[in-house]
């Protein structure tokens, strides 16, 4: 969600761009709807640059919203003047969030009164801290001592198998475009180098050290740097 971009859009806003931080529907503060496909998000992200009137943007997507800015920029060309995409390839992903799903689902808000207690109850699905902090971003008090998850995760566990859906194979944008992997990451593999060539012909694919799946929070030094060295 948005909150998890706050220090590096405000640091990209030093810069003089003008941020705009998308929460994608059923997550953050966007709206809830059954409706969940790569092809709706990349309508819902058309709609906000229509209402916003936005021309000319650099698109930047990590994982999910990678797969997204992937599609919306092929999709939509002439509104995007570059795209970064962060740690994720435009090929298929099997299910790899059904432990994560468990674990959430598991959250008994009933009995629930800390985020404490909810890291520990999460801890049993999820090992990793890091990992565990990202998704306790979701908690707030929906009313006084009453915790719940901003995430619609209903739908996202009936449709998670939307998540790892490859890009069409007709799918190309000619525009600079930079792919950011972690470097303990195993999202983008070698084997997928010639894929995004194939789909991104002008694409730079970058390492970010010291860093795994969220690179950017792992090492936003670096991933600040590697961004601003694109874009300017």
């Amino acid at each position: 969600m948005s909150d998890n971009w706050k220090t590096l859009g405000r640091q990209f806003s030093e810069q003089g761009f003008e941020l705009h931080m998308i929460d994608q529907r059923n997550h953050g503060r966007s709206f809830w709807s059954d409706a969940f496909n790569y092809e709706i998000l990349a309508e819902d992200l058309k709609h906000y640059c229509d209402a916003h009137q936005l021309k000319d943007i650099i698109l930047l997507g990590h994982s999910m919203g990678g797969k997204t800015a992937m599609l919306f920029a092929t999709e939509y060309p002439d509104i995007v003047l570059k795209l970064v995409v962060a740690d994720i390839s435009p090929r298929f992903y099997p299910i790899h969030h059904d432990t994560i799903l468990e674990g959430l689902s598991t959250l008994n808000f009933d009995t629930i009164k800390s985020r404490g207690q909810a890291d520990t109850i999460l801890s049993n699905y999820v090992s990793d801290f890091g990992t565990r902090q990202f998704l306790l971003k979701n908690l707030y008090w929906i009313e006084k001592g009453k915790l719940a998850l901003r995430i619609n995760l209903e739908v996202l566990k009936n449709e998670v198998a939307e998540i790892g859906e490859a890009l069409p194979s007709y799918s190309r944008f000619e525009k600079d475009t930079l792919f950011l992997r972690g470097d303990r990451s195993e999202y983008i593999g070698v084997d997928d180098e010639r894929l995004i060539i194939n789909h991104f012909p002008k694409a730079k694919i970058g390492n970010i050290s010291n860093s795994g799946h969220w690179l950017h929070a792992e090492n936003p030094k670096d991933f600040f740097e590697a961004v601003m060295q694109f874009v300017c």
